[in-house]
């Protein structure tokens, strides 16, 4: 809203015209007094005092040049010394400008009128437009004094910050204070608003709030019982500090509630808080603190802490248990131009395995399902100028099934990148020699291993186990025969272990003590490899049909890989009474990195990739496509095996198959793996060194096997060339076919997303129904044992359909052919209410049954005009 004028007193002014008539302007001279200088200064210099002038000029109170413009009429007065504008009459002084069909400027008052006209149909129209920099009102007829700078407006229309502004009579005190008599506050910007706020008087300082006494809230011209005796409606632009309105429900196990309710805090323009908490009636209750930071074109992020102390029944029941859960979340990234050889970034989510099972206000779909979780924070550093680069990182995973946790705290890796030591003059790599590149790769880990009863305590660096590990390799390559490339290497490994194994027999106790000794040693190893491949190419053309060609590109690869025997870092003991009862144990068996390779490894690898392409005849003249299309028609087909020459026995190992590709224009995604065994089994089930097909079988005995597939299916794409499924996944940022999440934090619209939208209209005619589909079907098989069984089989389902503009369905759910039953099953419906919004969630069965309703204003500005009703699922927590 803007309500700023100057004072304009009109005694010489510089006019400007634009009419098709010009009229000529008298302008009044008039003398002015000189005003007596309040600073009396004496200077010592006589000859410095100056004359003093008796004639001033005259002021001039205009800061600028008013220009004003009309198409019918412009009319000089100068009987009664006023200026009228008629017709699309405009005014324009400074950052002021002002238009309406009708205006007059009173010279003699310092006033002008500014008003609309009634056209040939007898409407009221060319109503006035006011605006003063980016702000702009609209109103019937307006009124203001130069010199005061007060004004009176009628039926006023002006926008703050997503809130429209009527007003039936306003005074404007001053350039910031209006004062309002029956105004009506809404975001709908319909003629008739879908809902509004009524108030009698109120007081608007702008920029800054609105205060008024009472206000009812009034839904299509319907006054509602909902009133409240005072309003506050802050009008900063910005973020702003304030409170969060809280959730209500209830469920069988903690009784009544209050969810997500609250105070954010805007503590500066890089830095957000919100502290939100939960109570229910039995006396459990949560607390949550959500953070977001950002510095341009440096780093952005957010942190979100949750503690939840839950009581399950009451005290005195047979079902009565206690729980704490919490859960740590926090996500950080550097932008890329902050420092192009440096960088730092997080991804944490870690807290007690039971959280997102026992949450009463925690529904995150994916983490639900997904039995892990994980972190990491790392840093990066290049060396210019060198090879190097060093990297320092934290990592964590978590099963929150077994609850058992693995964590680096930390991990420090130096890589060299590699290097041509022969290489020839300006670089040149001609030979293999010239070819030979070295690369060198130390890694140091402090590694724990502790379950939830003791994380983030002392307990859990007891055990911890450290070592460094350095990596070196040594390559080239080399053509042979023309098509043929031979490519060697040479691998070196030390690793560096602060303590060992120790065991000996114990005469007292009559068994085997092991004992970890804190001593720095060592060991090391070396392997030698190489490869030979080459890529060759089918091509099958055809006279007739759609296909033109078909390529089939084969890749194959035999490599030779050779260990020595490294048993001689093995240790001696006595494993009975018997001083001749000896054997042997690796001192470096509880290693991070593991121990030396025992038995000498002397194999020969065998890997075979294929690739399948079509492409299609070009299209007939008539046609606008001119060139032949390509199509996938099988992406890999890989066969993998390897053959270990140092065995006694079981020589081979089993072929490994995988196969995939797409069909349909890539909306089937068909993926297929298998493994075959060479060897048979025995009547007991285990492995025998005899081909299964000198044993009366087939050549293979197929031991497991999987099949999965992906199919999406959607309308046709919209005018803007996005498909309808594209456009879900962004609107709902979708987890896929699991399902949305429910959503159970006080944000009513995504980030990002403005308090309008854009209006869809219905079309009684060639209506078009938009909707996706998503599938998902997964099988395998598993006969390592001659049990020839399914192991699992499910299809799972998610899709999206819009029935009008303005109505959408969604659905989420799966069936497990295996244990005949469904899966996680969700319902979603959603209504575009203009200036509200209505949601509707429910998961009808299982443990995560539940429901959410919300209906609200779309504005931020008024996210607590809403109601919203949530059913907490009735878990147990033991």
């Amino acid at each position: 809203m803007a309500f700023c004028f100057i004072n304009l007193t009109i005694y010489s002014q510089e006019i400007k015209q634009s009419s098709s008539e010009e009229i000529p302007v008298k302008v009044k001279d008039t003398t002015i007094i000189p005003l007596k200088d309040s600073l009396n200064l004496k200077l010592s210099d006589s000859l410095l005092i100056k004359p003093k002038d008796t004639i001033k000029k005259p002021v001039e109170l205009l800061e600028g040049i008013i220009e004003h413009s009309a198409d019918s009429l412009i009319r000089q007065d100068i009987i009664n010394n006023k200026i009228i504008l008629y017709n699309n009459a405009h005014i324009h002084y400074k950052d002021i400008d002002l238009t309406a069909g009708y205006i007059e400027i009173d010279n003699n008052t310092n006033s002008v009128i500014a008003k609309g006209i009634i056209d040939s149909v007898g409407t009221y129209s060319q109503l006035p437009v006011f605006k003063q920099g980016n702000q702009e009102s609209v109103q019937d007829t307006i009124q203001f004094n130069f010199k005061s700078e007060k004004a009176k407006i009628w039926n006023l229309k002006t926008e703050q910050q997503g809130i429209i502004i009527l007003g039936e009579v306003s005074k404007k005190h001053n350039d910031s204070i209006i004062f309002i008599e029956n105004i009506r506050l809404t975001t709908s910007d319909k003629e008739k608003p879908d809902y509004y706020i009524k108030i009698p008087k109120a007081k608007f300082i702008k920029d800054k709030k609105l205060v008024a006494g009472s206000s009812q809230l009034v839904i299509a011209d319907v006054p509602t019982p909902i009133v409240l005796p005072f309003a506050y409606i802050p009008l900063t632009k910005g973020r702003t500090s304030g409170f969060l309105m809280p959730t209500w429900g209830e469920n069988n196990r903690q009784g009544y509630f209050l969810q997500n309710g609250g105070y954010y805090f805007v503590l500066n323009d890089n830095f957000d808080l919100a502290v939100l908490g939960d109570i229910y009636t039995n006396g459990s209750w949560g607390l949550r603190t959500e953070s977001g930071y950002a510095k341009r074109y440096k780093f952005s992020g957010n942190f979100n802490f949750r503690y939840e102390n839950l009581i399950n029944s009451l005290k005195g029941f047979d079902d009565y248990s206690k729980a704490t859960n919490y859960n740590i979340r926090w996500s950080h990234s550097q932008d890329a131009k902050a420092s192009p050889n440096s960088r730092f970034s997080a991804s944490v989510n870690l807290g007690s395995s039971q959280y997102y099972k026992q949450s009463n206000n925690e529904y995150n779909t994916n983490a639900f399902l997904n039995n892990n979780l994980s972190s990491s924070i790392s840093y990066y550093k290049n060396f210019v100028g060198t090879p190097f680069n060093v990297s320092l990182s934290m990592t964590h995973s978590q099963n929150t099934n077994t609850e058992e946790i693995n964590m680096t705290l930390p991990s420090l890796q130096l890589n060299m990148d590699r290097i041509y030591p022969f290489t020839g003059k300006n670089g040149v790599k001609k030979n293999a020699i010239q070819k030979t590149g070295l690369t060198y790769t130390m890694k140091g880990d402090n590694r724990i291993v502790t379950n939830d009863e003791f994380f983030f305590k002392k307990e859990m660096f007891d055990e911890a186990k450290s070592g460094i590990q350095h990596n070196a390799t040594m390559n080239t390559n080399m053509k042979a025969l023309k098509y043929f490339t031979i490519s060697p290497s040479l691998n070196y490994k030390e690793v560096w272990y602060f303590d060992r194994l120790s065991k000996k027999f114990d005469d007292i106790q009559n068994a085997v003590v092991t004992d970890t000794i804190s001593s720095f040693s060592t060991f090391r190893e070396y392997s030698t490899a190489v490869s030979l491949g080459t890529t060759f190419y089918g091509m099958f053309k055809f006279k007739k049909g759609n296909i033109e060609a078909i390529r089939h590109v084969v890749r194959p690869s035999v490599s030779y890989s050779y260990r020595p025997d490294f048993s001689s870092y093995n240790e001696e003991f006595q494993q009975s009474d018997d001083p001749n009862d000896i054997g042997e144990y690796s001192p470096f068996a509880n290693g991070i990195f593991g121990k030396p390779g025992t038995g000498l490894s002397n194999s020969l690898n065998f890997t075979l990739n294929n690739n399948l392409e079509a492409k299609l005849r070009k299209k007939d003249s008539t046609d606008t496509e001119t060139e032949a299309k390509k199509i996938i028609l099988l992406n890999n087909l890989n066969f993998s095996s390897s053959y270990n020459m140092a065995a006694d026995s079981l020589k081979w190992s089993p072929v490994g198959v995988n196969a995939g590709t797409k069909l349909f224009n890539n909306k089937l995604n068909l993926n297929v793996r298998a493994t075959l065994d060479p060897y048979a089994l025995d009547v007991n089930g285990k492995k025998i060194n005899t081909f299964n097909i000198n044993n009366g079988g087939s050549l293979f005995r197929l031991t497991n096997a999987g099949l999965t597939m992906n199919y999406s299916l959607a309308s046709k794409k919209d005018g803007k060339g996005k498909s309808k499924e594209e456009q879900n996944e962004e609107d709902n940022n979708s987890d896929g076919v699991f399902g949305e999440n429910l959503t159970a934090t006080n944000q009513q619209t995504p980030a990002g997303t403005g308090n309008k939208s854009e209006t869809k209209e219905s079309k009684l005619f060639e209506s078009k129904i938009p909707w996706t589909l998503k599938l998902a079907y997964a099988l395998n098989y598993a006969n390592s044992n001659r049990q020839k069984e399914i192991s699992s089989h499910s299809l799972m389902f998610s899709g999206d359909i819009e029935l009008t503009p303005k109505w959408g369905v969604g659905f989420s759910s799966g069936y497990d052919m295996k244990n005949q039953g469904f899966s996680y099953t969700q319902l979603r419906f959603s209504r575009d209410l203009d200036s509200w919004k209505l949601n509707f969630n429910w998961v009808p069965f299982g443990d995560r049954q539940t429901y959410y309703f919300f209906i609200g204003v779309k504005s931020s500005m008024l996210s607590d005009l809403k109601y919203d009703k949530r059913q907490v699922p009735d878990k147990q927590l033991f």
